[in-house]
């Protein structure tokens, strides 16, 4: 049974488009850098969310797509989805952890991994990954990075404690070579894959929600954790945001 906490997260993150930075357009940018992604091509999308990025994938190539999440409200939605377009010959989402993947070496051609790939670690989930990988696989991720050195205090200070492992742009496209990866491309998200469909509406999320929840601190104190992030961001976001990485396992 999820504990209260992780009841709360989930019912103030409930229907928002996406669960992380990131549009359609960025996606199907990154997807533009991969070659020959043709009908016998499979992708495994490791921390799905509700899919938004999976159903662009899903439109925007013939591949056979394997989605995964841990959540399984976000897994029963993305199938619904996948069933009403049509597509549920070729796309089919799981509950899996990102963590321990069981699926056989060389299984895919592409992986995708939009704002998750914290959960593990950089390094780790490059290398881990690795075997599940084809020959002359491709690897897609997004990670936030610092922008400009010299953050202010209050930017660092929420930094250091939400993600400590923040790194330059330099300092991650090193890391993924040293992982033995080759770098294909990469581009910063825009101030919009941050505003129009991730923090605009979680910023009406938690009106709702501290309405909801008026008499529970603990509600309370959660709403005011997403909404620091987002006074964070709207302060200092030019010191920091996501980078998008397409790499060629080497």
């Amino acid at each position: 049974m999820p504990d209260r906490v992780t009841e709360l997260f989930f019912e103030l993150f409930s229907g928002l488009p996406r669960q992380g930075p990131g549009s359609a357009a960025d996606t199907r940018r990154a997807l533009g850098l991969v070659p020959e992604i043709g009908r016998r091509a499979r992708i495994l999308d490791i921390g799905c969310g509700t899919g938004a990025q999976t159903l662009v994938l899903a439109v925007s190539s013939p591949a056979c797509i394997v989605a995964i999440d841990t959540h399984p409200p976000f897994i029963d939605a993305l199938n619904r989805e996948a069933r009403r377009l049509g597509i549920e010959d070729r796309l089919q989402a799981r509950v899996a952890d990102m963590g321990s993947l069981d699926f056989a070496d060389g299984s895919f051609d592409l992986i995708w991994c939009e704002g998750a790939i914290y959960n593990v670690g950089v390094e780790r989930g490059l290398r881990d990954w690795r075997r599940l990988l084809s020959r002359n696989g491709h690897v897609a991720f997004t990670e936030v990075c610092w922008r400009k050195p010299s953050p202010p205090a209050e930017c660092l200070a929420f930094w250091n404690r939400e993600y400590p492992a923040i790194r330059s742009t330099t300092a991650l496209l090193e890391a993924v070579e040293a992982c033995g990866y080759a770098v294909v491309g990469h581009f910063p998200l825009p101030s919009s894959a941050w505003w129009d469909d991730y923090y605009r509406p979680l910023q009406r999320n938690i009106s709702a929600f501290r309405e909801s929840h008026r008499d529970a601190p603990d509600a309370q104190a959660l709403a005011d954790q997403c909404q620091h992030e987002i006074d964070v961001w709207h302060a200092h976001s030019e010191f920091y945001g996501y980078e998008f990485l397409v790499l060629k396992a080497r």
